[in-house]
């Protein structure tokens, strides 16, 4: 059962990745939450919330990624491309963009399964 938000609510989350940058304090200012509302009891509050909105914010900026790993094989001279790639892939890896990889098994012969000896009484 989904839960009602107030507008409070709702323009937290908002500005939370936009103009609060994703500080928690700053967004709860920005939202008109007074100075002694614990973020604790909002923070439980909204988790299912802002979880939703941090995947939505990682899926958005997956393309951003992409397109930096792709840019790189352009110039692969770029300062900190190492680091740049690195945090692509991340991202990507986060987005559910992983890197797929294949097994290729071979045999040379074939593979005999015998039943089971019987046991002779004596």
């Amino acid at each position: 059962m989904a839960k009602e938000l107030s507008e409070q609510h709702k323009r937290f989350l908002e500005v939370l990745f936009t103009d609060a940058g994703g500080n928690i304090s700053s967004a709860m200012r920005m939202a008109g939450f007074s100075e002694g509302y614990s973020r604790r009891t909002l923070t439980n509050y909204l988790k299912e919330e802002i979880i939703e909105a941090t995947q939505l914010y990682i899926a958005m900026a997956a393309p951003k990624a992409a397109v930096a790993m792709i840019n790189a094989i352009d110039d692969p001279t770029e300062l900190g491309l190492k680091e740049k790639m690195s945090a692509a892939k991340d991202l990507l890896d986060r987005a559910g963009l992983v890197k797929t990889e294949k097994v290729q098994v071979e045999s040379t012969g074939g593979v005999m399964i015998l039943p089971a000896k019987e046991r002779e009484e004596e």
